[in-house]
């Protein structure tokens, strides 16, 4: 789990296995009695064999304590999931804003086992674009095409996000002079501060005046991605870690040893965007569990989830 400049993985190590969790998520939400998103590929992404390894070892990461246990888990499960529900309806909702706008080319960035160019209704002549390492699209289309799933116009563009993605982009048929929707969800937290600024100038570069964006981004609150007066979860990976080993279960699988916690990026993603000539809008992620009816308080004093915010982005015109 532990991140290096040139490490790699594929769906069932490392960042690839945050996309299972991901997916894990949605399908749970799926299947809940109301659900707010609707995700039919989301099990049968994470229910194969393959990922039978790291499906339980999301499970035990996910597990809620004990009554009288005194070792916490990083994260409410039932938080979480409402977490990644409502971030996924804001982002789903980004992008059929976008193509009722005009906007008929879609990049998503890190895409993972997402699967909206599947299950969203895309304008006529909608393209949509997903980056992320080759094995991880691999393995997401492999998958889907066994079911007979059809998506709207895709484009798998196989490479790491650290590397010279714009001309992979530009090869896949990615055509710089119209307007995109871009999307960067669930991405931020695994890239350095100078990763990220380099990610933010290649989408202004490319990006024709009608553009739009959106990111996901943490508040970070004296750098700490987490409620305020809450420990962080990589505060409490080491002794979560010896709890865990004790009881014999598997911790191999902790996001929060994947984060880049970078106090050398002197902007945040909307003052960035800003100072670029985009217009920005910021929505805390609490602001939407509240207004979609799921922000519950937690029945312990465990910390909840990542305090997220929603940034969109738009370009009216080039200074």
């Amino acid at each position: 789990m532990e991140r290096a400049d040139d490490d790699t993985w594929d769906i069932t190590t490392s960042v690839g296995a945050t996309a299972v969790m991901a997916a894990m998520a949605r399908a749970a939400e799926t299947n809940s009695a109301d659900p707010l998103v609707r995700d039919p590929f989301a099990e049968p992404l994470v229910t194969t064999p393959q990922l039978a390894q790291v499906r339980a070892q999301v499970a035990s990461w996910w597990t809620a304590p004990d009554a009288g246990r005194s070792d916490p888990r990083p994260v409410n499960l039932e938080a979480l999931a409402d977490y990644m529900a409502v971030r996924t309806h804001f982002f789903d909702a980004f992008f059929t804003s976008a193509g009722e706008a005009g906007i008929g080319q879609h990049v998503i960035l890190a895409a993972g086992l997402d699967t909206r160019a599947y299950r969203l209704t895309w304008p006529a002549d909608s393209v949509i674009y997903e980056i992320d390492l080759p094995e991880v699209l691999a393995y997401k289309t492999s998958t889907l095409n066994a079911l007979g799933a059809t998506p709207a116009t895709r484009r798998a563009v196989g490479i790491d996000l650290r590397r010279d993605w714009p001309t992979a982009l530009r090869d896949a048929g990615f055509d710089p002079t119209q307007p995109t929707a871009w999307l960067a969800e669930g991405l931020l937290p695994y890239l350095p501060a100078d990763a990220q600024d380099t990610l933010f100038s290649h989408v202004d570069r490319l990006s024709a005046p009608g553009s739009q964006a959106a990111v996901e981004v943490a508040i970070k609150p004296s750098g700490l991605l987490v409620e305020e007066q809450q420990p962080g979860a990589e505060q409490q990976s080491p002794t979560l870690g010896a709890a865990s080993a004790q009881r014999r279960e598997d911790e191999s699988f902790d996001p929060s040893r994947l984060w880049y916690l970078d106090e050398d990026n002197p902007l945040s993603c909307a003052e960035w965007f800003d100072s670029h000539g985009w217009t920005t809008q910021s929505v805390d992620s609490r602001q939407e569990l509240t207004r979609l009816g799921r922000h519950k308080p937690t029945a312990d004093d465990r910390p909840r989830p990542l305090i997220m915010s929603f940034i969109t982005a738009a370009l009216f015109a080039r200074r």
